[in-house]
């Protein structure tokens, strides 16, 4: 069975390193970062990162220590996902696209990856040629060198009996001959099978399996050659997940629900034996990982700052000097060497605006390597702080808060900007979206409502059942407390928000009215009904994980309760209050256009205010620069119009 494979087109790039500034338009804001997915080799002497070019997007590899760029691959409007080092010499490039039917004949997005080999200027699919596989990958790449070859390990399809199944292949990337026989078929699924884990040494050591059905999930080891179940639980939802192995390589670190809270399991990787790891609090952000052995070094968490704590006090205090050469300052590790002793950082604040350090520790220089965003500086970056607020029933609310540069702090026009989800979060450091309505004027606050990722499991179980309720109160709740404070003006407040967060965007002005004068929903859940029967269409089955997960927060028992009608802001759409603004993209694949085009239609019926703007070729992620220009633009005249900040 073929696929039809992504073109990219390999040429010479004359690409500057570091984006000249022109000025903070709009169009800055939205338009796709100048330098983004960045990575070091392991080596430490190369970089590579995605940017744009003459409208199109390119793979660049830049030179750390010349200063120049030594190659490129001019990507057009494909969507790259992913890039990272197989080793020195060899990039993994993990993209997408919308594949308009999939095997069983609902709309997906696919993913493929290729190897772009920098000395030699030349691309080739990483899955080609395998009788009966797809080329297609459903996890992010793994690299080993084992022997001195490289071999990249990763999750694929392969066809059984006419029916595709998760497979792991192994593909020796240092044979010359692109062919077929330098991919290995080397773990062949079944109709259960979740994924395998590889250890540094390329053996494959364990197994996931997950029964959606019976809602058994299962952890097998490779003990003396035989499979040994380890870990068979029931997980209707939330099911655990490998983080990789403990600092010593000896265990399996698992993070999973247990008795009501997180908890982090060690697996022995001798015997299969499972224990508790003290203290799981650190790990409620995520962990760090050394890619190149899979092993523990570090985790992160995030509240008004971003923390690493690793494993390693030598590590450990290598970074605390990296953050103390920006003070005041978000630091964000991006890539470091295989070593640790060249590190990239991504630094946010008042004196660097967004931009992107090259710090080496064996000299202890930094050098500036350039700004995320073209035409953005620190000058238009404007001050974000960590707050917190009591919810109507107690609960504290952190939050986010963006405050316009140049304006004083009271009675300012505030924008609800609410994330999606609704298990993410908003994290510190330069948040585009947020920036660009702050640069007009705005204040703006992200809330990090019950229901939200990053606080912990108490945090986020709170959300169960308040998809609506309380995750809508809390927003506005915020709202109340910037009035009290006598930052924002209570009469000039808007709504704005992408997927779930456009769910609350419509929610305000039908289901929580009198506080916003208008809203804005980019790709929102209209009709939680139609979204559950659309959902079970597309699982061909009425009882899957992603609709368990959907109940859960919306507080019902399937896809037909008729309690859904009381959180649909479409069946409400009579009720509207304020202008609103539609915006989704034709190519969505995880909430459907439908779900727009049925609220515009229903509170056109109503007689309400409503404008819609379709998105030509544009996903669920905003994922195109001029989509994404245009959705911002959208935006802000709307706001202007129905808000305007002065």
């Amino acid at each position: 069975m073929k696929s039809r494979l992504i073109a990219f087109c390999v040429c010479a790039l004359a690409l500057a390193p570091a984006p000249v500034a022109v000025g903070a338009a709009l169009d800055a804001y939205g338009r796709l970062p100048a330098l983004d997915d960045l990575a070091l080799s392991p080596d430490g002497k190369e970089l590579a990162y995605v940017t744009g070019y003459q409208g199109d997007s390119a793979v660049v590899v830049y030179d750390i220590d010349t200063s120049k760029v030594t190659a490129g691959i001019n990507v057009g409007h494909i969507k790259v996902r992913d890039i990272r080092w197989a080793d020195n010499d060899n990039l993994l490039v993990t993209a997408s696209s919308v594949s308009l039917q999939d095997v069983i004949g609902s709309t997906r997005e696919r993913f493929v990856t290729q190897i772009f080999t920098v000395s030699a200027k030349t691309l080739h699919p990483l899955m080609i040629g395998k009788s009966e596989s797809l080329n297609v990958v459903y996890s992010v790449p793994v690299s080993r060198v084992i022997s001195g070859r490289t071999i990249v390990f990763v999750d694929g399809e392969h066809f059984v009996e006419g029916r595709g199944q998760l497979t792991l292949f192994a593909i020796d990337i240092g044979q010359s001959d692109f062919a077929a026989n330098r991919v290995r078929l080397l773990q062949e699924g079944n109709p259960l099978s979740a994924g395998w884990t590889v250890d540094e040494n390329g053996n494959v050591v364990a197994s996931e399996e997950y029964d959606e059905g019976s809602e058994d999930w299962v952890l097998n080891l490779k003990v003396n050659n035989r499979w040994v179940k380890s870990i068979d639980m029931v997980a209707p939802i939330d099911t655990p997940d490998v983080e990789g192995f403990s600092s010593d390589g000896r265990s399996l670190v698992v993070r999973m629900l247990d008795k009501g809270s997180i908890a982090i399991k060690q697996v022995s990787l001798a015997d299969g034996s499972v224990t508790s790891l003290a203290n799981a609090d650190p790990y409620l952000a995520y962990p760090i990982v050394d890619e190149r052995t899979g092993r523990l070094i570090g985790h992160v968490r995030t509240d008004a700052t971003t923390h690493y704590m690793f494993l390693n006090g030598s590590d450990q205090a290598l970074w605390n000097a990296v953050v103390q050469a920006f003070p005041g300052e978000t630091v964000e590790l991006v890539s470091t060497s295989r070593d640790r002793r060249r590190v990239l950082v991504r630094v946010d604040g008042p004196r660097s605006g967004c931009e992107y350090e090259f710090v080496d520790l064996n000299t202890g220089a930094a050098k500036p390597i350039g700004a995320k965003f073209e035409g953005i500086g620190p000058s238009d970056v404007s001050d974000v702080k960590y707050i917190s607020y009591a919810a109507a029933d107690g609960r504290s609310i952190p939050a986010y808060l963006t405050l316009p540069r140049g304006r004083t702090p009271k009675n300012l026009p505030l924008v609800v900007l609410a994330h999606g989800g609704p298990t993410a979060q908003d994290e510190p450091g330069f948040d585009w979206w947020a920036q660009a309505l702050a640069s007009r004027g705005y204040a703006v606050l992200q809330p990090q409502f019950r229901g939200s990722t990053g606080l912990g499991w108490e945090h986020l179980s709170a959300g169960f059942g308040q998809w609506g309720r309380k995750m809508q109160t809390d927003l506005s709740d915020g709202v109340r407390y910037l009035a009290a404070q006598g930052i924002a003006d209570p009469k000039r407040v808007c709504i704005v928000g992408g997927s779930y967060g456009g769910y609350a965007a419509l929610a305000g002005p039908t289901l929580d009215r009198g506080v916003y004068r208008c809203a804005v929903a980019v790709a929102p859940v209209s009709d939680p009904h139609e979204m559950l029967r659309w959902q079970r269409n597309r699982q061909l089955t009425s009882d899957s994980i992603a609709l368990r997960f959907w109940a859960r927060f919306m507080g019902v028992e399937g896809y037909d309760d008729p309690k859904l009608s009381e959180i649909s802001p479409a069946a409400h759409a009579a009720r509207a209050d304020a202008p609103i603004l539609l915006i989704h993209g034709n190519h969505d694949t995880v909430v459907p256009i439908s779900q727009s085009e049925d609220m515009d239609s229903a509170l056109r019926t109503a007689g309400k205010s409503v404008s819609f703007v379709r998105l030509d070729s544009e996903d669920h992620w905003l994922s195109r620069s001029e989509t994404r220009e245009q959705m911002l633009q959208a935006t802000v005249a709307f706001l202007e119009t129905h808000n305007p900040a002065n």
